[in-house]
């Protein structure tokens, strides 16, 4: 019996989707001290250090014996970090867990996120054993509720005050994608 990795590297028609290493540290402290691109993320303060991006970087790494991991989203025709994408809260006894994504603002609205997200799926219902797959998105995120709409996530409704953030708690909607529905959709 062939063991397949939890979250091998991917590669998709533009991207190149690694695990986040130590090469990856000044650009994960540019994407997440970047005012636009954290915008909606309101479970983490602004990173104003590099040393913030190389613990990000250490708390990633190994992510088979963790259970958890981020992929580096890298334009193949040049080598570009575009983003991120990944697992975090995994459920092993139910065969749930959540996915997260960010992506450098100048790409926005190009389906590079999109393209990521659709080979990390698959990821997560045959190499991870996935049922379920949630998503928390701000209410005001319409770039990212539409994208995952896209993607087949259902919109369960509001999770009130799912994050404090600077005193103030946020509402976050609630989507989640089921396996029988992702495969009803791809065929």
């Amino acid at each position: 019996m062939t063991v397949h990795s939890k979250f091998p590297n991917l590669e998709t028609e533009r991207l190149i989707l690694r695990n986040v290493g130590n090469e990856d540290i000044d650009f994960i402290y540019r994407l997440f001290s970047n005012e636009k691109v954290c915008e909606f993320l309101y479970d983490e303060e602004l990173f104003t250090t590099r040393n913030e991006a190389t613990k990000f970087v250490e708390w990633n790494s190994n992510p088979e014996e963790k259970g958890f991991n981020r992929w580096i989203l890298v334009e193949k025709s040049n080598d570009q970090q575009l983003g991120t994408c990944g697992f975090h809260c995994w459920d092993r006894t139910n065969n749930i867990a959540e996915i997260g994504y960010d992506l450098w603002h100048e790409y926005w609205g190009q389906g590079y996120m999109k393209e990521g997200l659709i080979s990390a799926i698959e990821i997560g219902f045959n190499n991870m054993a996935l049922n379920r797959i949630n998503a928390f998105v701000a209410l005001e995120n319409v770039n990212s509720i539409k994208l995952l709409e896209k993607l087949g996530f259902k919109n369960e409704g509001v999770y009130r005050d799912k994050h404090l953030f600077r005193g103030k708690y946020y509402d976050h909607y609630s989507f989640s994608l089921l396996k029988r529905d992702w495969n009803q959709i791809k065929g």
